[in-house]
């Protein structure tokens, strides 16, 4: 399957209490990185604020898996279809 093919990862994985996930979602020019914190489910998540330093520190105590700019996309539908009905609509 080639890129142009690829689809985005499935979000159905079973539930797992020891997987952790981070979605970077800004690097700040403060220094500050703004990210969303899971535990178990990626579409379950709090919001986060930390300098940088301590953002790789955060994610290498709960060796954390990084999102994919694909599963990120993924969630971002999810979020889309449960707000809107759709996954795609804006309004």
């Amino acid at each position: 399957m080639s890129k142009s093919q690829a689809r985005a990862p499935s979000l159905d994985r079973p539930f797992d209490v020891e997987r952790r996930y981070v979605r970077m979602k800004a690097l700040r020019e403060d220094g500050f990185v703004e990210f969303d914190f899971s535990i178990g489910d990626p579409r379950i998540c709090v919001e986060l604020v930390m300098r940088e330093p301590d953002y790789r520190a955060f994610c290498d105590i709960h060796d954390a898996v990084r999102l994919s700019a694909l599963e990120a996309a993924a969630l971002d539908a999810e979020e889309l279809k449960w707000r809107y009905g759709q996954p795609g609509l804006a309004e």
